[in-house]
């Protein structure tokens, strides 16, 4: 392989769909990004358009392509937005109905009945995921129940359904191939992690015809060949790894070994870590599949945090600020959030807490509160999540975890990450490539093909400088502020009639 031989790596993401062209050396010679929509029906309901996302992808591939000059593409790499979900027509490709991305939670009400018929244990037990609306198992049954003849239609072969790493595997195939890998299955919620294969006593508690389902292959593979017409690309362009985001960026992050955590801070959080083997959570973390090779799957813990970066903007937008670059520059003119604390409960609170049902709260304001205390509570927000979802990982593993990897938005912020580094007690190394993802995508493909693409490295460093008794006090602070959140009776945590 020569230097200019390139993979194209797309990251399908909820707000962007990104490509990059890398070489071997993990260097990138091209990219092409493009913002996409998501919509907001009803409270709590989140969607995008599966045709509009197919289209950025075209977008970005013939925008890279362009900048490739005469130099080979020898394949391509995936990873994708987790637990999104869309059905779509059999034979036409079409799609029916909206894409139900990861945020929506409208499936709801699925989960609490089986939850209350007892069946959360089960589901976890097979699964490592805990019972809730972020993942699709329950989305596929709202959309199966609510679109007019789905359900008749999918039990007639009819339909397929898919994470958006099989919506774009078929298209880019020409309809040829419905096939997802062991990462993405993992989080589904329909997928058994010990036997590896599709849970037909899950199809049935969730009522989930299992021909609609993808064939399974691991993360690094050959997943099938571009069609002609279907893209920029020339016809029988291999694609070679797909891959959940998440997943995606702890591979580009270099880590093969459990002791390091990586954490991908984007419109949510997900922090994740390898495990020996194959781990039960019992603090509430997911036990999840990172990736695969060869039909061997490595274990993660995983955390997601529903709400993170996606705070910043929400708060900037409240105090009538551009952006969450302008938020960072009001915070920055404080010292301290002057004991306002921020719980960003948007759509409830994912890892550790679970609770589908939890509203956003900002508590200990004062009359010497200003915005710019309010906008270093959002920030920390950030932060405070990532160090609980970190302590419960430690509490799974029986063991002390060290360094944070992060990537995404929130790492380029260095408040963010002293901040996180004074919590955690530990040092964060932000990294030096904003795409981890995709270059994580890039690595695995490089891999299938017996290559071994470096890690990316980091831009900066932060070592904890708080003090212990300091870094404690703001732990309290937020686990207080967490708990009238999460407090039954809002009225009564809040000085209210009982």
């Amino acid at each position: 392989m020569t230097d200019r031989e390139l993979i194209l790596a797309i990251d399908q993401g909820t707000t962007n769909t990104k490509a990059l062209l890398v070489d071997a050396m993990g260097r990138v010679h091209g990219q092409a990004s493009v913002p996409n929509v998501v919509t907001y029906p009803r409270p709590g309901w989140a969607e995008q358009s599966a045709i509009e996302l197919m289209a950025g992808v075209r977008t970005v591939i013939a925008d890279v392509v362009g900048k490739a000059g005469n130099a080979s593409i020898t394949g391509l790499g995936i990873s994708n937005q987790r637990e999104s979900i869309l059905v779509w027509d059999a034979v036409t490709g079409a799609p029916v109905g909206p894409v139900v991305i990861w945020q929506c939670r409208r499936s709801a009400p699925k989960c609490e009945a089986l939850r209350a018929a007892g069946q959360a244990e089960a589901i976890e037990s097979r699964t490592g995921l805990a019972l809730d609306p972020l993942f699709p198992a329950a989305k596929i049954a709202w959309l199966l129940d609510n679109l007019p003849g789905a359900r008749e239609r999918a039990k007639g072969g009819e339909l397929r359904v898919g994470t958006v790493d099989s919506w774009l595997l078929w298209n880019l195939t020409g309809g040829t191939v419905h096939a997802t890998d062991h990462s993405n299955a993992s989080r589904t919620q329909l997928f058994n992690t010990k036997t590896l294969s599709w849970d037909e006593e899950l199809c049935t508690l969730f009522d989930v015809p299992m021909p609609m389902l993808a064939e399974v292959q691991s993360s690094g593979s050959r997943f099938g060949e571009t069609a002609e017409g279907t893209t920029a690309l020339p016809a029988g362009t291999p694609i070679l790894s797909m891959i959940g985001d998440s997943h995606a960026a702890l591979f580009g992050h270099g880590v093969r070994e459990p002791g390091t955590v990586k954490g991908t801070y984007g419109t949510g959080t997900s922090l994740m870590a390898l495990t020996p083997d194959r781990i039960r959570s019992t603090h509430g973390i997911s036990s999840t599949i990172a990736w695969s090779e060869n039909d061997k799957p490595q274990y993660a813990l995983e955390g997601n945090i529903s709400v993170s970066g996606q705070s910043a903007a929400f708060v900037a937008e409240l105090l009538g600020l551009e952006d969450a670059a302008a938020l960072s520059a009001l915070a920055e003119t404080v010292p301290d959030s002057n004991g306002v604390t921020f719980v960003p409960a948007l759509v409830g609170l994912g890892a550790p807490y679970w609770r589908s049902d939890a509203r956003g709260t900002i508590t200990g304001m004062s009359l010497g509160t200003k915005p710019a205390h309010l906008a270093r509570a959002a920030l920390e927000a950030i932060a405070f999540q990532v160090a609980d979802v970190y302590a419960a990982m430690e509490a799974d593993m029986g063991s002390a975890l060290g360094e944070l990897r992060a990537d995404g938005g929130a790492s380029r912020n260095p408040t963010v990450m002293q901040f996180q580094s004074d919590i955690l007690g530990r040092p964060v190394a932000a990294a030096a490539a904003p795409e981890v993802s995709a270059l994580g995508a890039a690595a695995l493909a490089f891999s299938t093909l017996g290559i071994a693409m470096p890690g990316v490295p980091a831009a900066s460093r932060f070592e904890p400088t708080m003090s212990a008794e300091d870094s404690n006090n703001h732990r309290q602070r937020w686990a207080y502020a967490v708990l009238q959140t999460l407090a039954e009776d809002n009225k009564s945590t809040l000085g209210g009639n009982p």
